[in-house]
């Protein structure tokens, strides 16, 4: 049975009745140029703005790593598969030292059960609760930069002491304005795709800034 769901918002160029294949290929490999050359401006654009910032922050989490301190990371949807990598990077990186990092989204046990018996605001505070200690380090991966489990995370690991970092996107939403986060990085773009590329690049560039401070410190 041939589908007949609507899917022309994904390539809103082509006509529904296109029936001519080159000009086909040559619309989707123009629509690919177009999004690459999109997506690598941005990550220029979001590496310039924060070079300062990426080289503070990357200090901060040597001299956390350096006093014992642990990463933990979190986030919701794809962002919480970004959080997986960007811990992975730190505890099991292609090179350097590895350093303690723990995704919290990573446990569906632990997630589901608080979910159900706490409510899903709270699956990422009470594991701050009851991992951290006041030398840590918390970061908070999220596209809109608003949602509420996160911030609720942020509130209580910046009243526990923890360095607090988030990265988001659009105008930041409320990461970008909380005094509970320490550092945010706002990948300024209304795509999802976009920020979350971006998002990707920055991590890296923090991870191996931080590399190079540990380094520096032995």
């Amino acid at each position: 049975m041939v589908s007949t769901e609507n899917t022309g918002f994904l390539y809103p160029f082509i006509e529904a009745d296109e029936r001519d294949a080159t000009a086909l290929l040559d619309d989707l490999a123009a629509s690919a140029r177009a999004k690459a050359h999109e997506s690598a401006a941005l990550q220029q654009a979001t590496l310039v703005e924060y070079a300062d910032q990426v080289e503070e922050c990357a200090a901060q989490l040597a001299a956390r790593f350096a006093g014992g301190g642990r990463m933990y990371t979190f986030g919701n949807g794809g962002s919480s598969t970004d959080c997986a990598t960007f811990a992975a990077l730190f505890a099991q990186p292609i090179s350097g030292r590895p350093l303690p990092a723990l995704n919290l989204a990573a446990d569906q046990a632990v997630v589901t059960a608080l979910g159900n018996d706490v409510g899903f605001d709270l699956v990422f505070s009470r594991q701050i609760i009851a991992h951290s200690r006041p030398n840590d380090i918390a970061v908070a991966f999220s596209t809109s930069g608003s949602s509420p489990d996160l911030m609720t995370a942020l509130r209580e690991a910046s009243r526990r002491g923890l360095f607090t970092i988030g990265f988001a996107g659009y105008s930041g939403g409320e990461m970008a304005t909380s005094d509970v986060v320490d550092h945010c990085f706002v990948v300024r773009s209304q795509s999802i795709h976009r920020i979350q590329e971006s998002q990707a690049l920055l991590g890296y560039h923090l991870w191996a800034a931080t590399q190079h401070c540990v380094r520096g410190k032995q």
